[in-house]
């Protein structure tokens, strides 16, 4: 299995970059939003799929994104492709974001994905729990610390989305905010 690929870009077209790492060549899918995101090196983190005649790399720049894309392939009904698109409309933020406001009309405006498939999509990511690598410590300290007033950690996730604070006590309380509303 391979994690991740670190190497310098011997080409970029249309959604697909080919990665030189040490003489070798690898051609990796990824999202515009990463497409866009690198230069003349990069490094990659790997979803591989492996089907019985295709062997497919799909590239990130981010492991956010990555995580992202790997629970939407889990999903009913979306595949690679689809997944891809997601990624390459919203970031990972936005759209778990749009997943916590139940927006079906963001959705829609992703290729690919219709009224019935923006509907699944809503109700199948509620289920799922992702949780991204915060580079801010006080989200960490707060899903610990709302995890131990007996929350669900994927409704502490949802509610710590979007909160722009270093100061814990300041995140947690708008956390319980948004989490009181939910349970009404």
């Amino acid at each position: 299995m391979i994690a991740a690929l670190r190497g310098n870009i011997f080409e970029k077209d249309g959604g697909k970059i080919l990665l030189d790492v040490n003489n070798v060549i690898y051609e990796l899918n990824v999202s515009m939003i990463t497409f866009s995101s690198v230069n003349d090196k990069g490094l990659f983190y790997i979803t591989e799929i492996i089907k019985e005649n295709e062997y497919t790399l799909y590239g990130f720049a981010d492991k956010n994104e990555k995580k992202l894309f790997d629970s939407l392939i889990k999903l009913n009904g979306v595949g690679p492709k689809v997944a891809l698109a997601i990624c390459s409309t919203y970031t990972p933020q936005t759209f778990m974001d749009i997943i916590a406001n139940h927006d079906i009309n963001a959705l829609k405006k992703i290729p690919g994905i219709g009224p019935k498939s923006a509907k699944r999509i809503l109700m199948e990511m509620g289920e799922f729990e992702v949780v991204f690598e915060e580079q801010n410590p006080v989200f960490n300290q707060a899903l610990s610390a709302l995890e131990s007033l007996g929350f669900n950690k994927n409704d502490i996730v949802k509610a710590l989305n979007g909160i722009k604070s270093d100061n814990l006590e300041e995140t947690i309380k708008l956390a319980l905010k948004k989490l009181s509303k939910d349970i009404k």
